[in-house]
């Protein structure tokens, strides 16, 4: 057998199998792009925000007392400005068509343009070719505010602007992408979902390049009724993770994107390698104790397939981005597949470092799992392991230091640990039906192609002249485009 083939077999993944992040976007609360959100980490603040007014009457809305017909339990959110603009002509639709088209359609357009620029994409050059989009979304709130403004509202752009499907799809169109197109829905763990089967499509020669990711909006106030009676919300408007403080999550919205290309093909055409997948896996809870009580059992298969998959010893992983919702029963349960997979085998003084981001922008629901996926890879980046924030002392129900598991509370550098070649880090993202998914990634390899920061860049005096005129100071000018010399 050949050694790809005995590693398939061994349910391990060749080196050759890897697959790089070459591309990143976000939008988030409080940080509108990557480094914005980097920025938001390292500085352990958090974009966490009363309603906006132009959302719902939250007062009028909001009530402690979960008892009463619709009323939400918190007034607080992770929630993104502006969400109604958008430049159609420069995705080629016209304003009406626009207006009809959830905005989350709206958003991951503007989120691929921008994830393809950062990884030094031109996209027109993808015409035609199997670039393919997996997109993570759950909700529909823009359907349902349509449908709230009675049948005369409906049009013949609406069909096409309120399917979920559509979503991703409109990528693929606007893009003339020919490779697979999908929005993904499996509950919370969508995104990190989307992220795996963009990868085993990739290995599949299915695609040659990925967009995944995912988005989310809330956009009525019926989602946050609904999940305050479910009984899941935060009442203070904060995720305590792994605190004994714990008491629900606070919701968030926004969206994220990698571009994935296989390793050896990135290598090869140069491109800005931000970090490597080496191994995913998913599953699911089965008949657990509740269709959404999450199962230690069934997450912890999830976290040691992907390591398995991934070809790495748990113990060489330095940190875990949790699913980190901060509810009373979820937390132990995840604490506790954590410490099972990645603390055992580890001397006491080296714990797993863990934390999640939905204790800075909220739970993004759909799109979870990206923006904790995104987390990961800014953290390999820069070599840096932020805070987690709003913990102080431990859950009852988790045994921290029995566990070999630590939280993250401060701004640290990333040392190797044990392992002194590179940087590991789990990434876990669980769905509401039991949908798990569990991501293995790793530092960009050493000597591969990579940004260099623009402070560093030389600057050599020079005489250049540009439109006629003669510059010697050695600036030179930057030139600006549009479509239109309105969006100029």
């Amino acid at each position: 057998m050949m050694d790809s083939e005995v590693s398939r077999a061994t349910g391990a993944l060749a080196e050759d199998d890897s697959i790089a992040v070459i591309g990143l976007s976000c939008r988030l609360p409080g940080a509108p792009d990557p480094d914005a959100f980097w920025t938001l980490l390292r500085e352990g603040a958090n974009g966490i925000t009363e309603a906006p007014q132009d959302r719902w009457d939250t007062e009028s809305l909001y009530d402690p007392d979960t008892s009463l017909p619709g009323r939400m339990s918190t007034k607080w959110g992770g929630f993104l400005d502006r969400v109604g603009h958008f430049d159609p002509e420069f995705f080629g639709i016209s304003p009406k068509e626009a207006a009809a088209m959830d905005p989350q359609q709206r958003l991951l357009l503007e989120l691929s343009w921008e994830a393809l620029e950062n990884a030094r994409i031109v996209p027109g050059t993808l015409h035609g070719t199997a670039a393919g989009v997996f997109v993570g979304a759950i909700s529909s709130d823009y359907e349902l505010l349509l449908h709230q403004g009675g049948r005369s509202a409906i049009d013949r752009h609406s069909l096409t602007g309120t399917q979920r499907s559509l979503i991703a799809n409109r990528v693929s169109y606007t893009l003339g992408l020919r490779g697979p197109s999908l929005t993904v829905d499996s509950g919370q763990s969508s995104s990190l979902v989307g992220v795996h089967l963009a990868c085993e499509s990739l290995r599949r020669g299915e695609s040659d390049i990925a967009l995944a990711g995912g988005v989310n909006l809330n956009l009525a106030p019926e989602g946050t009724i609904g999940t305050s009676k479910f009984g899941a919300m935060s009442p203070d408007g904060r995720c305590y993770t792994f605190d004994e403080r714990a008491n629900g999550y606070v919701r968030g919205e926004g969206g994220g994107l990698v571009v994935l290309k296989p390793l050896a093909a990135a290598l090869a055409d140069g491109d800005p390698i931000r970090g490597v997948i080496r191994g995913s896996a998913v599953n699911n809870s089965g008949d657990a104790t509740t269709l959404t009580t999450p199962d230690r059992e069934a997450q912890q298969a999830v976290m040691a397939a992907a390591c398995r998959r991934a070809g790495i010893d748990p113990s060489d992983v330095g940190y875990v981005e949790l699913h980190g919702t901060g509810t009373k029963v979820g937390d132990p349960i995840e604490a506790a597949a954590v410490g099972a997979v990645y603390g055992t085998g580890r001397p006491a003084d080296q714990p797993v470092r863990v934390g999640s981001a939905k204790t800075n922008v909220g739970h993004l629901e759909g799109a979870a799992g990206i923006v904790g996926l995104l987390k990961a890879l800014l953290a390999l980046t820069h070599r840096q392991l932020p805070p987690s924030l709003n913990f102080e002392r431990a859950h009852p129900d988790i045994p921290l230091t029995e566990l070999r598991v630590q939280v993250q509370q401060q701004l640290e550098e990333w040392d190797t640990g044990r392992r002194a070649d590179r940087r590991l880090a789990g990434v876990s993202s669980w769905g509401m039906g039991g949908t798990n998914a569990h991501v293995v990634v790793e530092e960009a390899p050493v000597g591969g192609p990579a940004e260099v920061p623009v402070e560093e860049a030389p600057v050599e005096e020079s005489s250049v002249e540009v439109a006629g005129v003669s510059n010697v100071s050695g600036v030179v000018p930057w030139l600006v485009s549009a479509r239109s010399s309105e969006a100029l």
